[in-house]
């Protein structure tokens, strides 16, 4: 990667100047609020209603790590079920019928995760109990009788389907896996499955599977190629449904007549259809849409296709929804950038809207925090970036701060605008953060998501390094004092910025990113077979000529190119980026007399879970900031 010339860079800078929207620098004062209060905040997740509609069932990290909890419909009472402090625990469902209940964990964030039943005593059973055993729900049969899942034990490359019968919980394999084909759907008959094939990253294939014949047909139209994803079979076996971008920009709803092949679409807007399905009775129909870094969700009467209207919710974004099996109630998840997300539901017969949880610690004012605000930039080319921006509300012109660009993880990812503690605790403490959505993000058009393919390391790239030209025209940021933080392929993007860019970012905090290509791409999860062909087409074969490329936008290989101080985190259990990356781009740094951190985490995987290791490694990234980029008088 070259750099620019003055010239260009001044003009740039002047374009970016003249097409932002100016708005008047107010600031006040606002408290500080250390990072054990921020993580005094609960984070809950999913929300299946109970057999009778009582309560419902979630999983919340109020314990320090997650369990499962049961949520009282009619008062908001909360009951503990399980107590782990070692591993975090996810909710499935109730077992249709029963009071039994389905989780999943893996072990220290190795992502071999299990299916576990708690039966009426309270005792919890590992239904699939092989050690290398990875497993994932499907979902129930018609009758709900049978739990359909998914497992690698056979092979572990290849997830084949199963079934389980409620009363004895004995496997019984439905669909045996050889091609590498991924399951999207049975059909409530049972004779029909929806198989993907991964082609690249952007574009794959759909089949319908016969169980009986053993046939194939090709649903995917191999003149129109792109994305298909299955949304699901009508009940009376007439259509399957799937979510394409075939043929356009964004992806939409379709329903696929079995019988006639004719195609119908049934919902389409200018953004990204990301999922949809029905209610039991299929009365509703869920629809949720990618706009623009934030979640539209809406519900139509499936009969009239008009949409349901139900009470807004201030300042808050539905993330996702349930609806019960009578279709009176729906559960509600509902974020905003401020605080983790709530749960509520909503009777559509009394259209009351009840608000069942309170996440945020009562010590924490909301006002002291920020609201994410979506902006765009001219990149070097003239491409338009989108971004989503964090204002702390101390800056101003004549108190200037210090800022972040920041990385997603993918390559393929998006930053959106729900809540994220570290970032919310990083402009609490004065730091302005800028969540960059380079070319090859999701969510804005099949074309821009694949403006990265073979090219990662320089145009996405040098997207980032002109997201802090874009900080530099704002007259409240610092403009000596801009680092870069990412995790996963953002962490990659932090490192390849510091070794490839050395002279734009101050510093830089890496979380548990790539830094050796060749390794990487060759040591990827076993049970990631289906989809490594496609994940070589974007980012390069390492047993071919392409490995070439690979080592050069490698860091690991030019780490002598880095001047600036860098923090690195990573997780020792990472499946699927090496605890030795992180410890040869550590070793490889400290080579150039460069101050480097490191701090490691023996029971974390790819992501951190457990609030202590969260507590001591986001304090531990603000204290590094502190000393090497707020309070630093670093010259190039």
């Amino acid at each position: 990667m070259k750099k620019s010339s003055t010239i260009l860079s001044i003009f740039l800078t002047l374009a970016l100047f003249s097409c932002k929207q100016e708005k008047p620098a107010v600031s006040r004062e606002i408290q500080q609020y250390t990072i054990e209060q921020f993580f005094q905040n609960k984070e809950i997740g999913g929300g299946t209603f109970s057999a009778d509609e009582s309560k419902l069932l979630v999983h919340s990290n109020e314990s320090g790590i997650f369990n499962l909890y049961e949520i009282s419909i009619s008062d908001g009472t909360q009951r503990q079920v399980t107590n782990s402090t070692t591993e975090s625990i996810f909710s499935i469902d109730y077992v249709p019928g029963s009071g039994q209940i389905l989780y999943s964990a893996d072990k220290g964030g190795n992502e071999i995760d299990h299916i576990y039943l708690i039966g009426e005593d309270g005792t919890a059973k590992d239904l699939t109990p092989a050690e290398q055993e990875k497993a994932a729900f499907y979902g129930w049969s018609l009758d709900k009788k049978t739990m359909f899942y998914i497992s690698n034990k056979r092979d572990p490359q290849f997830f084949d389907l199963y079934k389980m019968n409620t009363s004895d919980w004995q496997p019984q394999m439905a669909y045996q896996n050889d091609e590498g084909y991924d399951i999207a759907g049975i059909s409530w008959d049972e004779t029909q499955l929806a198989l993907q094939k991964s082609i690249t990253t952007s574009e794959n294939r759909l089949y319908l599977y016969d169980r009986a014949s053993k046939g194939m047909k090709e649903i995917s139209d191999p003149e129109a190629p792109g994305s298909y994803g299955a949304s699901g079979f009508s009940k009376d076996g007439q259509n399957l449904f799937y979510i394409t971008d075939a043929g356009r920009e964004f992806a939409y709803l379709v329903q696929y007549n079995l019988a006639s092949g004719e195609r119908k679409t049934v919902f389409e807007t200018n953004w990204d259809v990301m999922y949809s399905y029905v209610s039991e009775n299929e009365k509703y129909r869920v629809v949720a849409i990618n706009e623009d870094g934030r979640n539209s969700l809406k519900v139509l009467d499936n009969a009239s296709g008009k949409e349901v209207a139900f009470p807004d919710i201030p300042d808050g974004d539905v993330l996702s929804v349930s609806i019960s099996n009578s279709e009176q109630w729906m559960r509600l998840t509902v974020g905003t950038s401020k605080a983790p997300a709530n749960i509520y539901v909503y009777n559509f017969g009394s259209k009351e809207l009840k608000k069942l949880t309170e996440v945020l610690n009562p010590e924490i004012n909301p006002d002291d925090l920020v609201t994410a605000e979506v902006v765009r930039f001219k990149s070097f080319d003239g491409q338009d970036i989108p971004a989503i921006f964090y204002k702390p509300l101390s800056a101003s012109p004549d108190a200037k701060v210090p800022a972040l660009v920041w990385v997603h993880g993918g390559p393929g990812g998006q930053s959106r605008t729900g809540y994220n503690a570290l970032i919310q605790y990083l402009v609490n403490h004065g730091y302005a953060i800028l969540a960059v959505n380079n070319r090859g993000s999701s969510g804005y058009g099949k074309s821009f998501y694949k403006m990265d393919d073979r090219n990662h390391g320089d145009k996405d790239l040098k997207d980032c390094v002109w997201g802090k030209k874009y900080l530099q025209t704002l007259d409240y940021i610092d403009g000596e004092k801009i680092g870069i933080l990412g995790g996963s392929y953002g962490g990659y993007m932090t490192m390849a910025a510091m070794a490839f860019q050395p002279d734009e970012f101050k510093i830089g905090v890496n979380l548990f990113g790539v830094t050796n290509w060749l390794r990487t791409l060759k040591s990827i999860p076993p049970y990631w077979e289906s989809f490594r062909q496609a994940l070589y087409a974007e980012l390069g074969d390492p047993y071919s000529a392409d490995s070439t490329r690979l080592y050069n936008i490698s860091p690991l290989f030019h780490a002598d190119k880095i001047k600036n101080p860098i923090m690195v985190l990573q997780g020792a259990n990472d499946p699927r980026v090496l605890q030795v990356e992180s410890d040869e781009i550590v070793e490889a740094v400290k080579k150039n007399n460069v101050p480097v951190e490191y701090v490691i985490f023996p029971d974390e995987g790819h992501g951190f879970v457990k609030k202590e290791n969260e507590i001591k490694g986001d304090k531990a990234i603000l204290a590094f900031l502190d000393k090497y980029l707020k309070a630093s008088d670093l010259k190039d």
